[in-house]
């Protein structure tokens, strides 16, 4: 009897590796797509609008901050304005990611259109013992883009019988999920110092300054942290 062939086994070991471990994001990421369905469907979006924008967006901070200041006609050069300050940070997780995912240049910018805070954590956390794989990326991609395209579609038809996740506290789904994942990337000084940083930071702009200034506020207080807690030999 012939062995299996050893890059065959590899390959779908990778993509049962991703498919493990995209499987909480995806389950904590429905309750966060059926809110955003409702809330848009009651801004005066359609379902077909609904899912064309979740699935050409596919950016879940981006579409809330858009569908808070929806108004007809829609303010184009305000949610393109802050879309780019809300997604700023994909441009430092997407520095930080390349040098650890063995895919070419071309297969790197189509790949990082399914970019999220999760799919970016757990790939960091797995680069810590392996490079990632195309195979490891495209199993969490397709599963979380699905996912969420459909949680908003299904959110946008069921409309105002969903009801208010806010009474069991499903709003914070997805922000505990991602607050878990980085908690497993290790208690470092430098890691240590970067989240409270940025954390603190993030978190006085947004009480004082409000939305979405926040995010690059702590995104570039945490580089900042970073480096000032990195050893001499580092920075050097």
């Amino acid at each position: 009897m012939d062995r299996a062939n050893p890059f065959v086994s590899t390959y779908r070991r990778e993509i049962r590796d991703g498919l493990r471990d995209i499987a909480p994001v995806a389950v904590a990421a429905i309750p966060i797509g059926l809110l955003f369905g409702a809330v848009a469907v009651a801004k005066g979006m359609s379902p077909l609008e609904v899912t064309l924008m979740s699935a050409l967006v596919f950016a879940g901070g981006a579409q809330f901050a858009a569908i808070e200041t929806w108004v007809h006609p829609a303010p184009i050069a305000a949610l393109a304005f802050a879309t780019l300050l809300i997604n700023a940070r994909h441009v430092l997780m997407g520095a930080s990611l390349t040098p650890k995912v063995r895919l070419s240049r071309a297969q790197t910018l189509l790949a990082y259109f399914f970019l999220t805070d999760e799919a970016w954590a757990l790939s960091e956390r797995r680069a810590l013992e392996r490079p990632v794989t195309g195979a490891y990326w495209a199993a969490m991609a397709a599963v979380l883009w699905a996912n969420w395209t459909l949680a908003g579609t299904f959110g946008a038809i069921l409309g105002s019988f969903l009801g208010d996740p806010e009474r069991i506290g499903a709003d914070f789904a997805f922000t505990a999920l991602f607050i878990g994942l980085v908690a497993g990337f290790g208690r470092s000084r430098v890691t240590l110092v970067t989240v409270a940083v940025s954390a603190a930071v993030a978190a006085l702009v947004h009480r004082f300054i409000g939305a979405p200034w926040h995010v690059a506020s702590g995104a570039l207080a945490g580089i900042a942290a970073a480096y000032c807690a990195a050893p001499k030999e580092v920075r050097s």
